[in-house]
């Protein structure tokens, strides 16, 4: 079967002319006999881009996926080809309904009709990894079936092998192929593919992003039927609306377009800032607006399978490079990479500053409102792989959702102020994170530790006083010691900012 796929897989490449833009642009020359052999008698009209998004439409839905990754690769792809890749659709006819069921039974071990009072036969949606019919619970409860297609373990397996044996040749044959990183990418790649294959973890995605919004007047996300989900099925609430890129269906159910956008703005900012959990594939599809009942107006999210999540150091820095960058303040751009370790710490803050402003600088030019926050921050990648940095996987993610949020916004009004947007989200966070409230909420996250550390002392001094003088108990005080003066360090620190806010607030009110 590998052997066939490789044949359909070099085939497609010579008709779409692959092996010419690969040949083509041999940096050394060596290959560029190659070239010319190979192009005897094959003529090309449409510009790389698009035979490259035609041989990976050609070649299969998971080739279809990698394309859509891909794309998302700016720093590494010349932008007509990221532009091209960006319009490939994962448009996959359904499997048959009698798979459908041999699915479900398999799952459940019965017949559907003994799981569902209600099960529609005709899927609503179908995709490269899996599709959607409505059913009912026996409670009443309207529900959508997500079943994994059948079968598609295997494919996967095979593409991704021969993906990984193509980005190997690439390397070995391509030196600008190193640059890209084509088996890096494909590891990537091969990670997304097989986190979507697990529909449980997609459901506990999905739980969590519904927790995180739950009392929001934003954004609606359907509950997951635990009891009904496997690994090969995922079951949750009907979600009833109209999708995002209906704009006249919208407007004629008097949906304020201007509002739902800056809404957009404000969901991905509260997930990227305040949960650091965001979903990462919020293309057209997968977003809808509901337009009955008291959830009207806002939006729904689906498909759960790309999650992005950031720590802490990555909020921070995204926090600190978007404000710094807005207020031209380069240098504190440059040393927020440094800090985080994105950059080597022999990087030279004023090279590197010079670099940043060179690329960054000329955006001024226009209004802020014109500004794109995802272009910005695939500048700052670029300018930032020159000095060494290492491509940060939750970063890319972000990149894209970005870029995704930026042109559905866009899309809705055509004059949305992304930076009037995000700004207070960005600085409430830094204040958060930084100002007297942080010190208070690492107080609080520190007294369980001192209330286990302290008791120990008497006990352990003891032990050393009554000649069990051993080097485990020594270790074990100095150590204590040292985390007990850290804490006490805290609590005093602590202690003096609470006295200055009281004396301040007094002073304010006296005067």
């Amino acid at each position: 079967m590998r052997l066939f796929r490789l044949v359909k897989i070099i085939s497609v490449s010579l008709k779409y002319g692959l092996d010419q833009m690969v040949l083509s642009n041999e940096p050394t020359g060596r290959l560029a006999w190659l070239a010319r052999l190979t192009r005897f008698r094959r003529t090309y009209t449409e510009p790389s881009g698009v035979r490259l998004r035609q041989a990976l439409e050609s070649l299969g839905p998971i080739f279809v996926k990698f394309g859509q990754m891909l794309s998302t690769r700016r720093d590494l792809l010349p932008p007509a080809i990221a532009e091209e890749l960006a319009r490939l659709q994962d448009r996959v006819p359904p499997f048959s309904t009698a798979e459908a069921l041999e699915q479900l039974q398999t799952a459940y071990g019965k017949p559907v009709d003994d799981v569902f009072s209600r099960f529609v036969r005709e899927p609503v949606a179908s995709a490269s990894i899996a599709q959607v019919h409505f059913a009912e619970l026996p409670d009443g409860t309207e529900v959508a079936v997500k079943i994994l297609r059948p079968g598609i373990a295997p494919v996967i397996a095979h593409d991704l092998a021969l993906l990984d044996v193509a980005a190997t040749v690439l390397e070995k044959i391509w030196p600008e192929g190193r640059r890209l990183k084509p088996r890096e990418v494909v590891a990537e790649f091969s990670k997304y593919l097989r986190d979507e294959l697990d529909l449980m973890r997609e459901a506990a995605n999905c739980s969590q992003l519904r927790r995180n919004f739950k009392d929001s007047e934003l954004l609606v996300v359907p509950e997951v039927h635990w009891d009904y989900c496997t690994t090969g099925v995922m079951v949750m609430e009907r979600m009833k609306g109209i999708p995002i890129s209906q704009l006249d269906a919208l407007k004629s159910n008097g949906i304020d377009l201007k509002a739902l956008s800056r809404a957009g703005v404000e969901i991905f900012f509260t997930q990227v800032f305040r949960d650091g959990f965001f979903h990462a594939d919020m293309h057209p599809g997968n977003i809808f607006v509901a337009t009955d009942g008291p959830t009207r107006g806002r939006y729904i999210a689906l498909d759960f399978g790309i999650i992005g999540t950031l720590n802490d150091s990555d909020k921070k820095y995204l926090a600190t490079n978007f404000l710094a960058f807005f207020q031209r303040d380069y240098r504190r751009v440059a040393l927020a990479h440094i800090e985080a370790g994105w950059v080597p710490a022999h990087t030279r803050v004023d090279e590197f500053e010079g670099a940043i402003r060179a690329v960054c600088e000329p955006i001024f030019d226009r209004p802020l409102k014109d500004i794109s926050f995802g272009k910005t921050l695939l500048r700052l990648f670029q300018t930032a792989r020159r000095f060494e940095m290492e491509v940060q996987p939750q970063l890319v993610l972000l990149q894209k959702t970005l870029l995704n949020i930026e042109g559905l916004g866009r899309q809705l009004d055509p004059d949305l102020d992304l930076w009037k947007t995000a700004k207070p989200f960005l600085e409430r966070w830094m204040n958060d994170q930084m100002g007297w409230r942080a010190l208070i909420r690492h107080m609080k996250d520190e007294a369980p530790n001192w209330a286990a550390t302290l008791p120990q002392l008497p006990r352990l001094l003891h032990q050393v006083l009554d000649g069990r003088n051993d080097t485990t108990t020594h270790a074990e005080i100095l150590r204590l010691s040292s985390e007990n003066k850290r804490q006490t360090r805290w609590l005093a620190a602590g202690g003096a900012v609470v006295v200055i806010l009281v004396a301040l607030e007094a002073l304010r009110w006296l005067y």
